[in-house]
């Protein structure tokens, strides 16, 4: 077993026709911990999870899990590897059930003549089930995910990426379209996760921010700005003329 961090980005640029979404990114994220990445629109953060999923290929630069480059994977190659992404706005499938939307998430073996075995589906569903109470719809278990409100469809989809048993969970905005209840009940949901899995969490609302107590990654024109905690980063004045201005 290597020794290695679990995931480290290694001067990362990503150059668009002369555009540099991400610039010279040197990054670390341990196993079981909690990263949230903020910053302005425009700062590279999406563009980060699409270089770490293999959407993009980096300029320059190297994407390690456990020591090993992926950033020339395909994407699928680098989910079945241990990371999966949810993206800003759910993409459950809104024609089936909440246990069926997690039991499909949950088939270890997506190959199609694996997936209808019955002892498949029985592991798969007896996974759902588990995941069912983790994200909070125990009782919107046989409700259509069509139906559901906008924020238990974000919770689905949470529930979906953990169901994957994933290593690392990248999650893209999850209270996107929420109100501050149902915000609070993200982040206790996202905090239930961490340790098992590492969690990586895209966002850019300050009071949800501050209720993860993760570690904390300001991104600006691509770069990294400052880490560390949100206290801290409340704190330094660049930080806050540049993002955190209005922020009490």
């Amino acid at each position: 077993m290597s020794d290695a961090p679990m995931l480290q980005l290694e001067h990362i640029t990503v150059d668009f026709d002369g555009f540099k979404a991400i610039n010279d990114l040197s990054l670390t994220i341990a196993a079981g911990s909690m990263t949230v990445v903020i910053g302005p629109n425009g700062a590279g953060k999406s563009t980060m999870c699409d270089t770490i999923i293999g959407r993009v290929r980096p300029t320059a630069g190297r994407v390690l899990f456990h020591g090993e480059p992926i950033q020339r994977e395909a994407e699928h190659r680098i989910v079945g590897k241990g990371i999966c992404r949810k993206f800003q706005t759910p993409g459950v499938l809104v024609g089936l059930s909440v246990i069926d939307n997690l039991a499909i998430a949950a088939m270890q073996d997506r190959r199609w003549w694996k997936s209808f075995t019955k002892a498949g589906e029985a592991e798969a569903h007896a996974k759902a089930e588990e995941v069912l109470a983790k994200v909070g719809l125990t009782e919107r278990r046989d409700a259509l995910a069509g139906n559901l409100s906008h924020g238990e469809k974000q919770w689905l989809e949470i529930g979906m990426v953990v169901a994957t048993d994933a290593e690392l969970l990248l999650l893209d905005e999850p209270t996107a379209g929420m109100g501050a209840i149902e915000s609070t009940q993200t982040a206790d949901i996202i905090k239930t996760l961490v340790g098992k899995h590492a969690v990586l969490v895209i966002d850019h609302d300050i009071d949800f921010v501050s209720q993860l107590n993760g570690h904390v990654v300001v991104l600006h024109q691509g770069a990294l700005l400052r880490e560390g905690t949100l206290e801290a980063i409340r704190q330094d004045e660049e930080v806050a003329a540049i993002y955190l201005g209005r922020a009490k």
